[in-house]
């Protein structure tokens, strides 16, 4: 990456590609070949898929590839556990400075991998996140009305100036990741989250693509209760967050 380079204490690599998936043996090949394509000889990378308790052959399929593909990582869950503990746990198992998660069923498009970094290596230390604002959606008109109003509520409430927090494409320092709370949910508030830890928050178009094969998993709003439950927790954490003090140690006059 050069100039862009994102060096991170204790980081082997620049970039590690986190991808939660369940149920999705059909989609992660063409994806795992799509991310090499995109970042073979231009940075130094991983792929870390995570398989979040499938039962359609997806781990099967993840061991073939981590046989074929040197860059390519897998780690598993023993029951689907959700998205955001799915990308939780591909962050702690990766050893890139700067996390890019991708939606495990193609419509993101990792042509736009290298974009994300450089803009968050760009704006560094000021900008903690870099997030995918979708451009020509593919669902169907009910949910992307969910997601208006989805998007309305949040922001109303958490005034985190974030259109689209259902992207599944965004770049985050590792470092800034595992400073954050985990809990089944993180992923739709990671803006308002970074934000919190005093980071700004860049968003950045991305074109929206149809899902490979197979139906989509992981719901905007599996459950409406917790994710209204989930949205009061940060709206509480954000007006209780306190400005840690510079520490001194006093120095004894005492010859």
């Amino acid at each position: 990456m050069n100039q862009s380079r994102i060096i991170a204490r204790g980081a082997d690599l620049d970039i590690s590609v986190v991808i939660p998936v369940h149920d999705e043996v059909e989609n992660i090949a063409c994806l795992a070949a799509e991310i090499l394509a995109a970042l073979r000889g231009k940075t130094a990378f991983e792929i870390v898929f995570v398989d979040d308790g499938s039962t359609d052959g997806t781990a099967t399929k993840l061991a073939r590839l981590t046989t074929f593909y040197p860059e390519v990582r897998s780690v598993s869950h023993d029951r689907k556990s959700g998205q955001s503990i799915a990308v939780s746990s591909g962050v702690r198992a990766a050893r890139g400075a700067v996390i890019v998660t991708i939606d495990g069923d193609g419509q993101n498009d990792p042509k736009y991998i290298l974009e994300f970094t450089q803009r968050l290596a760009a704006g560094m230390p000021e900008v903690g996140l870099v997030a995918g604002r979708r451009v020509g959606r593919k669902a169907t008109r009910f949910k992307i009305m969910q997601s208006r109003i989805a998007n309305s509520v949040r922001g109303t409430i958490l005034r985190d100036h974030t259109t689209d927090t259902g992207c599944g494409m965004k770049a985050i320092p590792r470092e800034v990741f595992l400073a954050l709370p985990v809990f089944d949910g993180l992923h739709r508030f990671l803006p308002a989250l970074v934000r919190r830890e005093g980071y700004a928050v860049v968003q950045i178009d991305v074109m929206d693509r149809d899902r490979r094969r197979g139906v989509s998993k992981y719901g905007l709003w599996d459950r409406f209760w917790v994710g209204l439950l989930d949205l009061m927790g940060v709206w509480w954490l954000i007006r209780r967050r306190k400005v840690v003090p510079r520490v001194r140690e006093l120095k004894s006059d005492a010859g």
